[in-house]
């Protein structure tokens, strides 16, 4: 298996939408904007319809012995016994808040993962393996995978990261408990990994913005399997506090305004200096790592509060290094 990092389309992408033009010569993609209750209700029946009339296994594959490809097939003919996926044991459903509305995420968690490993949050990296296919007409249509470990960095560092609908349903997983270097770039991980699948709907996806290319429709749900190696909890700027932490609003949008506490242009999970003060986020903070596992949590971060205000000194612009007297 090689190491590398790889953005696929995955990574959230916006096309041009065109009201419409007597240039014959536009080649922009027309995309008729719908309301997004309604498509939420086509795509759930959709997607609902499916996990009634398909069935799952999971193959073991030769090329990749730490790849194991979860199949969909239909409940018919020599398959009509079959226990279809919505009364499967393994589907499990939470609600995720986007936007205006409130989604329901159908997730297929044949193995968690090993119980000691990382959980990523939406604010964090993982290593792992993946299928993506988009639900049309009850039929689905590769447009992506890889058998390779890839590294996904869930909000990233420009614009955008992945689509709300693949981490919501990553961070129900764990990753491997190990792996074996092997020398060349390569690595076998135990296996004792997360292995699963997610249905998402367009409003957690790409909704009408469908990369061009891709074989996605504007408003199709959306399938992904995956194999999650490992998590990884990320704090892109390096100031001591997790990035999922520098969420202030709780909503799992890092690029809100709400996030960038010093209104500077740069949000608060990439900002070392989160009020503006001229100090360093990383000096107005205390972080212990008590128990030495590289993950921090609340309870191992002091904020500082100098003055006894309520507001942290690396959120209170009123508090600063006082510069040194000369002697």
């Amino acid at each position: 298996m090689m190491k590398y990092w790889k953005f696929l389309i995955l990574t959230a992408l916006v096309i041009f939408v065109s009201c419409g033009s007597d240039d014959e010569d536009n080649d922009t993609i027309t995309v008729e904007l719908r309301e997004p209750s309604e498509v939420y209700l086509e795509n759930m029946d959709e997607i609902e319809t499916y996990l009634s009339t398909h069935f799952y296994r999971v193959e073991e594959t030769t090329s990749n012995p730490i790849f194991k490809q979860i199949v969909f097939d239909t409940i018919a003919g020599e398959n009509e016994n079959e226990v279809s996926i919505m009364d499967s044991e393994e589907l499990m459903m939470k609600t995720v808040d986007y936007g205006d509305l409130t989604y329901n995420l159908y997730y297929l968690k044949i193995r968690e993962g090993n119980e000691n490993e990382y959980q990523p949050t939406f604010a964090d990296r993982a290593i792992l393996t993946y299928r993506g296919e988009n639900i049309d007409s009850l039929s689905t249509h590769l447009f992506d995978e890889t058998t390779v470990p890839v590294s996904f960095d869930f909000p990233g560092t420009g614009s955008g990261g992945v689509i709300p609908g693949f981490h919501e349903g990553l961070s129900e997983f764990r990753g491997a408990s190990g792996y074996t270097d092997n020398g060349d770039g390569t690595y076998n991980y135990n296996d004792d990994y997360g292995i699963g699948a997610v249905f998402i709907p367009s409003g957690l996806g790409y909704y009408y913005s469908a990369p061009t290319g891709s074989g996605i429709n504007p408003y199709d749900p959306l399938i992904f399997t995956f194999q999650l190696y490992r998590g990884i909890q990320m704090d892109h700027d390096e100031d001591g506090i997790p990035s999922y932490m520098e969420d202030l609003d709780n909503d799992k949008d890092l690029y809100e305004e709400d996030d960038d506490f010093d209104g500077d242009g740069s949000p608060n999970y990439l900002d070392t200096d989160d009020d503006g003060d001229g100090v360093l986020t990383a000096d107005e903070i205390e972080v212990n790592d008590a128990n030495g596992d590289g993950i921090i949590t609340e309870d191992e971060i002091i904020f500082t509060d100098t003055n006894n205000d309520g507001t942290p000194d690396y959120l209170d612009p009123d508090i600063a290094i006082e510069p040194e007297e000369e002697e």
